[in-house]
């Protein structure tokens, strides 16, 4: 079945995952993925990342990130642009819960965080929320 909105089949299956206590989960491999996957390494909300490419098709294999107690350590991850409803942030790009939370943006400096945006002084378009 083709996906229309690869960036949420992304968060979900990330979302799904983590509620389902799986210590990883597998997401078919585009540019896009890898870089959001990138991010959230950066960020510590995942553990690690793996490319692995088989004959038909790649996927990347993502390790989730738990905390002590057992509580997955992405609280809330959600879509904010979506294809039905664009949303894009000029260079005032607004906190997320205080700065706790991040905007994940696509600008033209490719993928960045909200904070990361202000800094380069770019806007771009919301592709999700995430804490």
């Amino acid at each position: 079945m083709p996906v229309t909105d690869s960036i949420a089949d992304f968060i979900t299956r990330i979302r799904n995952a983590g509620s389902a206590k799986n210590k990883t989960t597998d997401i078919p491999y585009t540019r896009v993925r890898e870089n959001l996957s990138r991010l959230l390494l950066e960020k510590g909300y995942i553990r690690n990342y793996t490319v692995i490419s088989t004959e038909q098709f790649p996927f990347i294999r993502v390790d989730l990130k738990y905390m002590t107690d057992g509580q997955h350590a992405i609280k809330e991850i959600s879509r904010v642009s979506k294809p039905g409803r664009r949303v894009y942030q000029g260079k005032d790009i607004k906190r997320y819960l205080g700065g706790l939370g991040l905007f994940i943006l696509s600008t033209s400096k490719g993928i960045l965080t909200d904070k990361e945006a202000r800094e380069q002084n770019v806007g771009g378009e919301v592709l999700f929320r995430i804490y």
